[in-house]
């Protein structure tokens, strides 16, 4: 029989408040716009500047969107699952790193809604 406390030692469930949910799905929700509006871009012109991601947009849309959206839920559940960060000597909870990808995508969204935009005269 295997020991109670090994057991617990296995177990990675965590407990996350309703908030650290939200603010998950608002960042795959963004990132899915950000696929979308990418796709939109390219399709009128544009080109992807992240080499790794113009590789896979040059396998196939699909392929493009399938890899971002594993690549941001994968980056979630790493978040999730480690809990605190150290960065610059200061230790930083998974809320301020998803708070900061919010930042940063809400950001790109709107640069490539003003493309959209100038693209479109």
């Amino acid at each position: 029989m295997i020991d109670d406390c090994k057991m617990r030692g296995l177990s990675s469930t965590r407990s996350h408040e309703p908030r650290v949910f939200a603010a998950a799905l608002f960042i795959i929700s963004l990132s899915i716009v950000d696929a979308c509006l990418t796709l939109e871009l390219v399709d009128r012109g544009a080109e992807e500047l992240n080499p790794i991601m113009a590789y896979y947009l040059q396998q196939s849309p699909l392929i493009f969107f399938a890899v971002k959206y594993f690549l941001t839920c994968a980056a979630i559940i790493m978040i999730l699952h480690i809990g605190e960060f150290c960065i610059f000597g200061n230790r930083l909870g998974g809320e301020v790193l998803f708070a900061f990808f919010i930042l940063v995508l809400a950001l790109v969204v709107q640069w490539q809604l003003v493309l959209l935009h100038f693209i479109s005269g």
